[in-house]
């Protein structure tokens, strides 16, 4: 079930007059750090609505979906999912799936013993300088749960604390404790993990894009 926290922010109009002596600057200086905080307040909030307003046109989809098949070009990838554990991310990756946002997309970024990445829009196109820097154009928070990542765990990349979009990883390292309390872990590999380390085993440019392209040709929701 969507869990959509609503943000209600109360604001003080603070009336500041002309400097003209010693006693009067203290508080037109207090003033001004106010109005800099209520606009700090206002673009959080008004971030935070637009993140909202994506969620808002979500259908529910983990409640009928457990599992997601990643289909490439090197072979199919099984997840099953965490929604009892992070389900705005659950949703956020079956929504996606559902609407396309994933077909044609790349595994961009693949470190041998440690990961493969993909689900940036960017990496639909030829220019590799930009993949990794793609979205869905929100941002959510992260949803830690009690799920380590290890070997098969599927985890969201971000950019630093609540910058979750569409980009995630597939763990290949036997563990990545480093990584638990920062990546949102919601599901796992239950079948093709074979396929994941063929992906893994791909040969890669200084960048860690595959030399040969790995394509999410498509995503089936079971």
């Amino acid at each position: 079930m969507k869990k959509i926290i609503i943000l209600t922010a109360m604001f003080i109009l603070l009336g500041v007059g002309c400097a003209k002596t010693t006693e009067e600057v203290k508080p037109q200086v207090k003033g001004v750090k106010e109005i800099n905080k209520v606009a700090e307040v206002t673009k959080i909030i008004t971030e935070q609505k637009n993140t909202m307003r994506n969620f808002e046109q979500y259908k529910d989809l983990a409640a009928e979906y457990s599992k997601a098949v990643i289909k490439t070009n090197k072979g199919d990838i099984t997840i099953e999912f965490y929604a009892d554990k992070s389900p705005i991310t659950v949703n956020n990756f079956l929504n996606l799936a559902e609407q396309g946002f994933y077909n044609e997309t790349k595994f961009h970024r693949v470190i041998r013993d440690f990961m493969i990445q993909g689900g940036d829009p960017n990496s639909k196109g030829d220019n590799t300088a930009i993949y990794g820097t793609g979205g869905p154009n929100y941002k959510f928070n992260d949803e830690f749960n009690s799920e380590t990542l290890v070997r098969g765990s599927l985890a969201m990349a971000n950019s630093g604390p609540n910058t979750n979009g569409s980009q995630f990883f597939i763990v290949t390292a036997e563990a990545t404790p480093w990584l638990d309390g920062k990546h949102t872990n919601f599901g796992r590999v239950i079948a093709g993990m074979e396929v994941v380390d063929a992906i893994e085993n791909s040969e890669t440019d200084p960048r860690d894009n595959p030399v040969e392209p790995v394509v999410i040709e498509s995503i089936e929701l079971v």
